[in-house]
């Protein structure tokens, strides 16, 4: 069987004049081709030179090559025969296309120093809302404590944590005060000192701080002021605050005056 180039068929098909002369002689009857084979050739190369003009001629099992082309319009003919422009594209150009499409799909760097400061006024924020949590609860289970005390409640640690709460001052001034009453009455609320000079004047030092009538009116916390001198809170912010005024915070921190031994003289 013979074999035809797409340009060979395109270049044979006679333009109408010669299609008319060709009439007039005797006919040749070229070979012919089964099935599609020559038809669809040349509908393929019409669709990539004319843009998909030729590729809509329909294709018919057992036509002949010539019986294609004649049945094709002149002027689509004369537009096979234009030449093919192509435009050459840069393998660069389209490297650099596809590096911009990339980098716009790509996520937004935030700058590491911005993330550290966030990050640290984050952590800030929590260490400060963890201490507020911490202060509240502890206010919380001192007021607790507190009620419990004044009602009659708790032991002597109790009683000189509410005192000091009392007096606004801090709970690590309660090893010093615990020395001083354990060196006055024992820890107990309850006792009176009825052989020293006090009680030989007629003004006994009673208490857990072992002060007298006068200095627990002077000196007791006023909103306590209405409660007994033998009442354990009263009696502490009395003594503490006369402590104070009269031999200062130091030595209420070292538990009373001590002598060169370092032992308890009182305060």
């Amino acid at each position: 069987m013979p074999s035809f180039e797409a340009t060979t068929l395109i270049a044979a098909v006679p333009s109408a004049g010669v299609a008319r002369a060709a009439h007039r002689r005797a006919p040749v009857k070229p070979p012919t081709v089964k099935g599609n084979t020559v038809v669809s050739a040349t509908a393929a190369l019409g669709a990539v030179v004319t843009g998909g003009l030729m590729a809509g001629v329909p294709s018919t099992p057992g036509v002949s090559a010539d019986a294609a082309e004649t049945a094709l319009p002149p002027a689509n003919l004369a537009a096979a025969t234009h030449p093919l422009r192509v435009h050459p594209v840069s393998s660069d150009s389209v490297v650099a296309d596809l590096g911009s499409v990339a980098a716009s799909l790509l996520p937004v760097a935030v700058p590491g120093d911005r993330v550290a400061s966030v990050d640290k006024r984050d952590v800030e924020a929590l260490h400060k809302g963890e201490t507020l949590a911490a202060e509240a609860a502890a206010q919380h289970a001192l007021a607790v404590k507190e009620a419990s005390v004044l009602a009659g409640g708790g032991d002597l640690d109790d009683w000189i944590a509410v005192a000091l709460g009392k007096l606004n001052m801090s709970q690590s001034l309660a090893a010093g005060v615990k020395r001083v009453i354990m060196a006055e009455s024992r820890g107990n609320p309850h006792a009176i000192n009825r052989t020293d000079s006090n009680a030989m004047a007629g003004r006994p030092s009673q208490g857990l701080m072992q002060v007298i009538p006068s200095t627990f009116r002077a000196y007791v916390l006023p909103e306590l002021a209405g409660r007994p001198i033998t009442d354990p809170v009263a009696n502490i912010t009395a003594g503490v605050r006369y402590m104070i005024a009269n031999y200062g915070m130091g030595t209420l921190k070292s538990g009373g005056r001590a002598d060169h031994r370092g032992r308890y003289i009182g305060y």
